[in-house]
C-alpha cells in the first residue's frame, strides 16, 4: 500500500532539494525524520513536515504503524520559474530566476 504526500511550489530549487531528499530515500520513516531534523539545509524543515504529514496520513487514514513505514520513493521536480529583473548600469537589466520545486514522497509498509 502506498501512502502519498506532496508539497507544491516549495521556494527552493529542485537541485538543492535533491541534495536533502537523497539522504532519506530508502530509510525507515522514523530514521528519516531524525535525519531531517538535524540537517542544516534550508529545505530540510519543509521535507521534514512533508514526511511527517505522510506518516500521519498513514496512521490516521489507513491504521498503519509508524514503525513499519519506510520511504519508498521521494522526488523533487521543477516548478515554474518566476522571472524578475534588476536594472544595472547603462540601462541594462540583469535577469533573476526564482526557482521553485514540487516535492513528492511515497511511503510503504514493510511486509
Amino acid at each position: 500500500m502506498d501512502i502519498r504526500a506532496s508539497l507544491s511550489y516549495c521556494g527552493v530549487s529542485a537541485q538543492k532539494a535533491r541534495l536533502v531528499i537523497d539522504t532519506v530515500r530508502g530509510l525507515p520513516a522514523k530514521d528519516a525524520l531524525n535525519t531531517l531534523q538535524f540537517t542544516p539545509k534550508a529545505v530540510a524543515p519543509a521535507v521534514y513536515k512533508l514526511v511527517a504529514s505522510a506518516v500521519a496520513n498513514a496512521e490516521e487514514n489507513f491504521g498503519l504503524n509508524r514503525d513499519d513505514l519506510y520511504v519508498y520513493r521521494i522526488t523533487a521536480d521543477e516548478a515554474p520559474t518566476r522571472k524578475w529583473r534588476r536594472f544595472g548600469a547603462r540601462g541594462r537589466f540583469k535577469p533573476v530566476l526564482r526557482r521553485a520545486s514540487h516535492i513528492t514522497v511515497i511511503l510503504r509498509d514493510k511486509e
